[in-house]
């Protein structure tokens, strides 16, 4: 009976992955990515399973464009947008992974490991050196964050076991490499690519906490007026009704650089720009059930796509769950009238 390689069959969930993306409009850029996660365990699964030996010369060039893709997919969902220029610099990696497997073939392992090292180092320092994504959307809190970390993690992931490969061969232990290469080749590749494709990956940046410092500076009156002029912006102009609503457009409305928009936010209020966000379309769902609409309903009125993120700010600025508010509303109401009644039998009105 025929058998599936490991590396074939993550290859076919990568380019379905890949359609799947390109048929629901999403950016090029990601699409593109998948494809080259989806080639590349494709071509791990003819080397390995089958045999197919002429392409192994071009397996660790054809590795070294997937940690530059990852980067270049992350600075786009997250961060700015992509142009043909800043790919150029990128695509010395592969070229030089090129001259190194062409003329000193023995120093390949050890670029590509520090290829995959050197770029989810990179994803992870970026993902912490700032509190908000100018690209993200502002609805899907700190999931995008996690998944991007998890990437960069992956990314070293890799690198770390292309040194476990190395050192199986310095111990004359060869025979263990080619599980390891395949597995954890297949693993990786699809590791990124499924989280890649995940809807969150492009849908904020933001941390969960705003980061804290030792020599935080003080909150200064141009921060209140920039939040006050944010609050007026957003009683006159609902933006934060719209789930795809980014740090980016909010500052272009405001004629503010993203930074100071930012910086602003998180020494006023203590929040990043997403929770701040969030509790605005929290307070606006709660006047709608309060007004007798379905759970649901309010969620989508109020700038959310997906329940998680709905219920967990929620809680988060309320204390309780969405499906117990108009519980907790009808109780006050409750006492309120009931207040009202004694009142009015004391004064004989």
């Amino acid at each position: 009976m025929p058998m599936l390689p490991i590396p074939a069959f993550v290859a076919l969930v990568l380019g379905y992955l890949a359609i799947r993306s390109s048929l629901s409009q999403g950016r090029p850029l990601l699409v593109t990515f998948l494809a080259a996660c989806a080639l590349q365990s494709g071509m791990v699964a003819l080397v390995g399973g089958y045999g197919v030996q002429w392409l192994r010369f071009a397996l660790p060039i054809s590795a070294s464009f997937i940690p530059p893709l990852a980067w270049v997919t992350f600075q786009d969902a997250l961060v700015s947008r992509f142009s043909a220029k800043k790919m150029t610099g990128h695509l010395a990696t592969p070229a030089f992974t090129l001259f190194c497997r062409a003329f000193v073939p023995e120093t390949t392992d050890v670029v590509v490991s520090l290829v995959f090292a050197g770029y989810g180092a990179a994803i992870l320092v970026q993902l912490r050196s700032v509190s908000d994504m100018p690209l993200a959307r502002l609805e899907a809190g700190h999931v995008p964050m996690v998944i991007w970390q998890i990437l960069g993690w992956a990314l070293i992931a890799s690198a770390t076991i292309d040194v476990l490969i190395a050192v199986a061969f310095a111990t004359g232990n060869g025979e263990w490499t080619g599980w390891m290469i395949t597995v954890s080749s297949s693993l990786v590749l699809l590791v990124v690519g499924m989280l890649s494709g995940s809807p969150s990956a492009s849908g904020t940046g933001d941390d969960e906490h705003p980061k804290a410092s030792a020599s935080k500076p003080e909150t200064s009156q141009e921060d209140i007026d920039i939040v006050a002029k944010l609050e007026d912006f957003l009683n006159r102009e609902p933006m934060h009704l719209d789930p795809n609503l980014t740090l980016a457009r909010l500052a272009r409305r405001l004629h503010l650089p993203e930074k100071r928009l930012s910086m602003a936010v998180n020494r006023a209020t203590g929040r990043n720009v997403s929770r701040y966000v969030n509790s605005w379309r929290i307070r606006h769902a709660c006047a709608l059930i309060e007004g007798g609409m379905s759970v649901t309903q309010a969620m989508l009125e109020s700038g959310f796509n997906t329940k998680s993120n709905f219920n967990r700010e929620f809680l988060r600025e309320t204390g309780v769950a969405p499906s117990k508010w108009t519980d907790e509303f009808a109780l006050k109401s409750k006492v309120s009238s009931l207040g009202q009644t004694k009142t009015a039998l004391k004064t004989g009105r």
